[in-house]
């Protein structure tokens, strides 16, 4: 076979082994030892289908610990400003929340990830940010970053996006995020008192058990999340795109202006969304659209 296409032994095996892995070859009904060709439909098919289903089971574990997540955050959210330093600190206001940011990027030294929820960003608050990301950068601090999918839709927050790959970082969007926070070295996380309204203040959590369930909360997102340059998932069969996100928030009851600031769209957007959902399901109410959802296994 290698004589027949001219190329080494090692080649020829590096590429059967690279369809078998592909289910293009599958062992012999026949002969020990020896390889058939395999349907490519049939193919794609089995490979597609196991490929959703890690998909599938991915997003089931991400929604168990954004979950838990959500627990720990409000235990913490309840603790009192006096509580041991090596705990959990508070800082109330912007201004001082800004101060921390800028203390924990001055002590970071391996790795900075984040999460920014919500749509697009004013400029300024990018300018505002940039300086201490070049910063990061110049120390060789690895950058990585989870915005929502509604900030490809706004072109300064393309161009911040541009501007920090173009430098070394990493940029993904997913459909929605938990909460907004900010960890350090996996030593240090930073995050709002309460996720809904960013402007009272911010807690800090050094425990090493709490930080390590929010860097796990963080990676399961980063997996399946969408990397910048790459168009966001809309296909309502992809569980990690935001037709199916908005399909989980209804079935979890949130109104059409809640469902819309967790995506990070407009209530007009939010709206058109579900138009089109009750289109692909053929439903003619929301309560039908529900039963669709689950009939079709979306739910």
């Amino acid at each position: 076979m290698a004589a027949e296409l001219a190329g080494s032994e090692d080649d020829v095996r590096a590429d059967l082994e690279e369809l078998t892995r592909l289910s293009l070859l599958a062992p012999s009904w026949r002969t020990d030892g020896r390889l058939r060709a395999v349907n490519p439909k049939a193919a794609l098919d089995s490979l597609l289908a196991h490929q959703q289903a890690e998909i599938a089971q991915r997003h089931r574990a991400l929604a168990e610990s954004q979950a838990a997540a959500s627990a720990l955050l409000s235990q913490y959210a309840e603790l009192h400003p006096a509580q041991p330093a090596h705990e959990a600190e508070r800082f109330l206001g912007v201004e001082a929340v800004r101060a921390k940011l800028s203390e924990m990027s001055a002590r970071t030294r391996r790795e900075s990830i984040s999460f920014h929820p919500g749509g697009p960003v004013p400029a300024a608050q990018f300018k505002a940010s940039e300086p201490l990301t070049e910063d990061l950068i110049a120390r060789g601090v690895k950058i990585r970053t989870v915005y929502q999918d509604a900030i490809r839709n706004d072109s300064g927050s393309l161009e911040h996006a541009r501007w920090l790959t173009e430098r070394g970082g990493e940029v993904r969007t997913a459909p929605s995020l938990p909460m907004r926070m900010v960890i350090a070295d996996r030593e240090f996380a930073l995050m709002p008192i309460d996720p809904s309204d960013s402007a009272q203040g911010a807690v800090l959590l050094r425990e090493p058990g709490a930080v390590a369930a929010f860097c796990a909360l963080f990676d399961s997102v980063w997996e399946t999340a969408t990397p910048f340059g790459e168009p966001p998932r809309r296909s309502l069969e992809d569980p990690g795109s935001q037709p199916r996100e908005l399909l989980r928030l209804l079935a979890q009851g949130y109104t059409d202006e809640a469902a819309a600031r967790r995506l990070g769209i407009s209530l007009r957007s939010e709206r058109r969304l579900i138009s089109e959902l009750m289109e692909k399901l053929d439903a003619q109410s929301r309560f039908q659209l529900g039963q669709r959802a689950v009939e079709e296994g979306l739910l």
